[in-house]
């Protein structure tokens, strides 16, 4: 009697104390990391755009003009309609993912090797996609030219057109975007539950219906990682830009990531720079706050 009931006695309050705290023991290096690496830079560069600095010499405080300054400038609104326009682009890469997920999907002889080849853009470092694409689109001796003239047309310089190269850019950046969003759908699909997929069955769905009705549905997690992802990186683009164009020509193609880069490193204004990336992180933090409450209500 005496050990049953002290297997079955209440832990104490320190005993209580400590299985409380073990959950924060074992997250303290992780959210330590956090903070020094993630939490501190943010807060610094919040700090430093309320000040005029050159990176060397003596902080000036200037209050809010780096940011009246900003909402004054062109640059910075031409920056801002690109950014836009790579986030409303670039949401093509989920459904296009998912299309070749399912397509790849299948057990057939040599899946494995085509699948390869669709994930090898994912894999490709950005300054190298941004090369191909770059002499891809070389008005004299690219592929795209070769195309157009063998169909009777004059050659287009997409890089070198206000009007088309942050089109020509986008398309570049989809290749790998596309790839990674195909990945998270090849996952999904594995983990599909397949006892929906025949009671479906037995109720008649085929084809679309079971596509939308049945396995859409399960694959929300696999969508909801693929659209922040994809929009995250249409905001932040900055490597293919910097390859590609360097924010040309005259400044057409320049997005708020380059912006920043610029004015920080090329024309010293390190409150400026941190000026345009809080602007930036508001913008993303704004986006992704609206996509996880439209999730959440969603699943309520």
């Amino acid at each position: 009697m005496t050990g049953h009931s002290s297997l079955t006695s209440k832990p104490s309050a320190v005993q209580r104390s400590q299985l409380a705290m073990a959950p924060w023991i074992f997250l303290a290096p992780a959210i330590l990391v956090f903070a020094v690496y993630v939490l501190y830079p943010i807060g610094q560069s919040v700090w430093l755009s309320f000040f005029e600095w050159d990176g060397l010499g003596e902080k000036t405080w200037v209050g809010w003009e780096n940011y009246i300054e900003l909402f004054d400038s062109e640059a910075f609104y031409t920056s801002l309609v690109n950014n836009f326009l790579w986030m409303i682009l670039f949401m093509l890469a989920p459904p296009i993912g998912l299309l070749i997920a399912l397509f790849l999907n299948q057990q057939v002889a040599g899946i494995r090797l085509i699948k390869a080849l669709f994930f090898f853009p994912f894999v490709i470092s950005q300054v190298v996609v941004g090369l191909v694409f770059a002499w891809f689109y070389d008005p004299s001796f690219g592929l795209l030219t070769q195309f157009i003239v063998a169909l009777g047309f004059d050659p287009i310089s997409i890089l070198a057109d206000e009007d088309l190269v942050t089109y020509g850019i986008i398309a570049a950046g989809l290749w790998p975007q596309v790839a990674y969003c195909m990945i998270l759908y090849l996952t999904g699909l594995n983990n599909l539950d397949p006892e929906q997929l025949e009671a479906a069955r037995l109720d008649g769905a085929r084809g679309w219906r079971m596509m939308w009705y049945v396995v859409v549905p399960q694959l929300k997690p696999a969508t909801f990682i693929a659209v922040v992802v994809t929009v995250i990186g249409a905001l932040r683009s900055f490597d293919l830009v910097a390859t590609m164009t360097a924010g040309g020509p005259w400044g057409s193609s320049t997005v708020l990531a380059y912006l920043m880069y610029e004015e920080s490193i090329f024309n010293y204004r390190m409150g400026y720079g941190a000026a345009v990336a809080v602007v930036l992180f508001l913008i993303m933090d704004i986006y992704i706050a609206w996509f996880l409450w439209r999730m959440l209500k969603g699943e309520r």
